[in-house]
């Protein structure tokens, strides 16, 4: 029996923290989290929400946020399909920062993967336009497959950059 999933802004959050009437559980990456988060949030990453493992202490629910609540979003849905008492976050971390609320921290964090991603996929792009215009026309070929493997990633859901820059060092969490 599907329980209901209750839709919580970033007051309510705070007051229910404050009163210990809830867990809260960060569904973003590791990466994310370690770079920010909700003090006292614990890292449980949406692909590992597992309704057979995760059950909230007597007398309290499950809340669950995310960046900007999408995420948190399908995840209270699939803890609420198997039974268990679950609200989200309405607008995420971004929604609890605009409220005011403390965020722990860590600027020597690695940037998100998806941040990198643009960052690298602009520069190359950029390059390629650069060098194509001022030293051989070929370069633009290196625009035209950066385009090509963002269009594939946004298609398939795949990203190759993603998935080479999350193996770099700086990036292991």
């Amino acid at each position: 029996m599907a329980a209901a999933i209750k839709e919580i802004d970033a007051n309510t959050l705070k007051s229910w923290l404050d009163a210990g009437e809830c867990e809260l559980l960060d569904v973003r990456e590791p990466g994310e989290h370690a770079r920010e988060s909700i003090p006292g949030a614990r890292l449980v990453p949406l692909g590992g929400l597992d309704v057979e493992k995760l059950r909230p202490a007597p007398g309290r629910r499950f809340v669950l946020h995310c960046a900007s609540g999408a995420r948190s979003a399908r995840g209270a849905a699939l803890l609420a399909k198997g039974g268990v008492e679950v609200a989200h976050l309405s607008g995420g971390l971004a929604a609890w920062r605009s409220a005011g609320l403390p965020v722990s921290e860590n600027r020597s964090a690695p940037i998100p993967v998806m941040r990198q991603v643009q960052i690298v996929a602009g520069s190359l792009v950029l390059l390629g336009a650069i060098l194509g215009a001022f030293v051989d026309p070929w370069f633009y070929a290196l625009s035209a497959g950066v385009g090509a493997g963002l269009l594939f990633a946004g298609v398939t859901g795949f990203c190759g950059m993603a998935t080479l820059l999350s193996h770099l060092p700086y990036n292991k969490v």
